[in-house]
């Protein structure tokens, strides 16, 4: 049990000390409890994000993958026809390519060309030919070069045909591929193979376009038809350029983007000498986005990078957002809850004690007050008795008894009027000697220190002062105009003041009195003496009376019943 109380007593003490911990822990936890929630949101919506931005990649390289193949389609059926003729014609090239019905459906392209094989010693007579056959200035460009080492280029692969005959594609008319290193490249690449070959990153360059736009040009090589099989002699090259930006905008459904940034790269690229990944085209421009998904697809032989962007959002999700805004309500509703619980049970616990201390107070008081009233009564029931022994008639014993209950009525007053505190010793004196000080004819003189008595003490030495000037009144210096009395009092050590009563200028003493002790002598000798617990000196000089008491200075803490209680 009393490990119980310690260890409630302990828990109380903190709980007062720091009255703020409980609102603040609940707040603090309930705030833990909310982050971990819209972390756990933002996880899951980061991996639902992730998992719908390689859906959308998927979907995307399938569509490029799948439009690419259409076009590969229309190439290689284009090349088995070229190669069953002596001279791809220009009616015969138109009459195909148009019979194909390439409108809507070859889409992200510039057309399909022709482009053939010529030797260097033949480019007059191409020239010539080209333009008796319609096409005007048919000039092959660049003209070919000649190595460092003095080797002269062998052949050239000019574009003979393109259709659809737009005006840019007229304008690339007679242009030696060839010349340039990334279609030489995949030319190269594509006769070895057999195969339909695309190009890296190339610049599609017109006649009157200061810059190039990115694309690149699928290859299919034709061969002569005895020669089924690459090595054999070439003829020339089906090709189809791409713009990339057209070409990957028409391999998207806008719809399944939701907003993805979806980036088309070339990774054979070749930047400063070295092998990089190119950029080629992107359907937005840049934005920050934490969630990139990279595809490699296979478009002609040659490998491009696929890069899907998820949609810049928000920091946090909208689901996220409330949830933290719930839970921010939620804690502060509980702080402000919490903080109204603690500092309710706060009051009612000095509520409590305040009760615990008045219990405390009233039992000490009903204590104190039974105890002091057994010691009046006792001192009253003294009183009557030494009375009656020393009285001769009823009316002397009631004057001498009326007397005395009003000295213990007069100093009780006091008491009260202290609140049974400490009481002034110049107060006790005054208030039992004040009917005498009324005549002026009195010759009385008081004063001394500030001292103050303690309840039971100021009691004594008010029976005593009463006795002494009731005496004084009847045969004293009290009782002739001539005398005089002097009260004084002083410390006479740490802990005990003395009371000086001296009378002078009364009736002359009569030995006979000094020999019969009195009811007063018996009162202060026997009585107050007790209650002081010092003994009384009181003698009957020839000059007249003179007593001096001996009255402890307690201090307050050692008789009052509040001040412990008031303290703790």
């Amino acid at each position: 049990m009393e490990r119980l109380l310690a260890q409630k007593k302990l828990t109380t003490r903190w709980y007062e000390r720091f009255p703020r911990g409980v609102p603040v822990g609940i707040f603090t936890l309930t705030m833990a409890v909310t982050v971990l929630s819209v972390f756990a949101i933002e996880r899951a919506e980061y991996q639902r994000k992730t998992a719908q931005i390689e859906q959308v990649a998927q979907e995307v390289a399938s569509g490029i993958e799948r439009q690419s193949n259409v076009n590969v389609a229309y190439l290689r059926s284009s090349a088995a026809l070229f190669a069953t003729q002596q001279m791809v014609e220009a009616p015969l090239f138109r009459t195909f390519v148009r019979q194909l019905h390439l409108d809507g459906r070859f889409v992200g392209s510039d057309g399909i060309g022709w482009a053939m094989k010529v030797r260097r010693a033949d480019v007059p007579v191409v020239e010539a030919i080209m333009r008796d056959g319609g096409v005007k200035d048919f000039t092959i460009t660049p003209a070919p070069q000649t190595s460092a080492q003095g080797n002269a280029q062998q052949s050239v692969v000019p574009i003979m045909f393109v259709e659809p005959q737009s005006e840019r594609n007229q304008r690339v008319i007679g242009f030696d591929m060839f010349s340039e290193s990334a279609r030489r490249s995949a030319m190269l690449k594509a006769e070895r193979s057999g195969q339909p070959t695309a190009s890296g990153r190339v610049a599609l360059h017109y006649e009157g376009e200061a810059d190039g736009q990115p694309g690149f040009i699928i290859y299919m090589p034709v061969f002569t038809i005895s020669e089924d099989r690459p090595g054999g002699n070439l003829r020339g090259y089906v090709f189809s350029p791409f713009n990339a930006q057209r070409f990957l905008q028409s391999a998207l459904d806008a719809e399944r983007l939701e907003g993805a940034v979806v980036r088309l790269h070339d990774r054979g690229a070749v930047v400063d000498g070295k092998q990089s990944v190119a950029l080629m085209a992107q359907t937005a421009p840049d934005h920050a986005s934490r969630r990139k998904v990279t595809r490699q697809i296979e478009i002609a032989a040659h490998t491009f990078v696929l890069e899907v962007e998820a949609p810049a959002t928000p920091m946090l999700s909208s689901i996220s957002a409330l949830t933290l805004l719930f839970g921010l309500l939620v804690a502060t509703l509980l702080l402000v809850l919490a903080r109204l619980l603690t500092q309710q049970a706060m009051e009612d616990r000095i509520a409590l004690s305040w009760f615990e201390q008045q219990s405390s107070i009233r039992n000490s008081l009903t204590r104190e007050l039974n105890h002091r009233v057994k010691n009046t009564l006792a001192n009253v029931l003294s009183i009557i008795s030494l009375t009656r022994r020393r009285s001769d008639s009823v009316p002397e014993f009631a004057d001498s008894l009326e007397g005395r209950i009003r000295a213990l009525s007069a100093t009780h007053d006091l008491l009260t009027q202290s609140d049974w505190g400490t009481t002034p010793v110049s107060a006790v004196v005054l208030a039992e000697i004040a009917p005498y000080a009324q005549d002026e004819q009195r010759h009385l003189e008081i004063g001394g220190p500030d001292v103050e008595l303690a309840p039971n003490d100021a009691l004594s030495l008010g029976l005593a002062i009463h006795e002494l000037a009731t005496n004084a009144a009847k045969y004293g210096a009290l009782s002739v105009e001539s005398g005089s009395v002097k009260i004084s009092w002083e410390m006479a050590g740490e802990d005990v003041a003395r009371i000086e009563w001296a009378e002078r200028g009364g009736p002359p003493i009569n030995p006979d009195t000094r020999r019969k002790r009195g009811f007063g002598t018996e009162l202060i000798e026997k009585i107050v003496a007790h209650e002081l617990r010092h003994p009384v000196d009181l003698k009957f000089e020839p000059q007249g009376v003179r007593c001096s008491l001996l009255i402890p200075v307690r201090r307050r803490t050692d008789f009052a019943i509040r001040q412990g209680r008031d303290q703790t």
